[in-house]
């Protein structure tokens, strides 16, 4: 069984709910969620000029590669009406691979670790929460040190 750190993500419509589906999706389609984080909100991050997001971080425990769970992600985000029209823009749903086991792949399809991880405080709080002592394995640092030394200066609110 594989090891993989999610982030949901939703910044339209009842963003609350459409994270809810996404956990239940994932579970009936990709493996066990054996721990999740609080909901956190946070301002929209690069493309700034949108709603809110919502955020959860997920542990997953999955019998899929790096590629297949990527593969399934995309199309749950698909099922659950995700148009991709511009990069960063608003979403119902985004579900990213921030860590699966201690790899590092550059494939077509995923990047993993999230190649953004380091960056994005919103994404560093709600995985610090559930798996803090993590190691990165590229910049040889736990989760919680990372989020310590995120540059990032966008307020990050726990809601749930």
């Amino acid at each position: 069984m594989n090891k993989a750190f999610l982030l949901t993500g939703s910044n339209l419509g009842d963003r609350r709910a459409f994270l809810q589906q996404a956990v239940q999706m994932v579970e009936e389609q990709c493996g066990k969620v054996v721990n999740r984080s609080a909901l956190y909100e946070t301002a929209a991050w690069g493309y700034t000029n949108q709603p809110s997001f919502y955020n959860q971080a997920l542990e997953l425990h999955t019998p899929f590669t790096a590629e297949q769970l990527m593969q399934a992600l995309l199309d749950i985000e698909k099922a659950m009406g995700r148009i991709r029209m511009e990069k960063l823009g608003p979403r119902v749903i985004d579900l990213d691979i921030l860590l699966f086991n201690d790899a590092i792949i550059n494939s077509p399809l995923v990047t993993v670790p999230h190649p953004h991880l380091t960056e994005r405080r919103f994404a560093l709080t709600a995985l610090d929460e559930i798996a803090g002592n993590l190691v990165h394995p590229i910049t040889h640092t736990t989760i919680q040190q990372l989020l310590i030394h995120c540059s990032d200066t966008l307020d990050v609110y726990k809601i749930s």
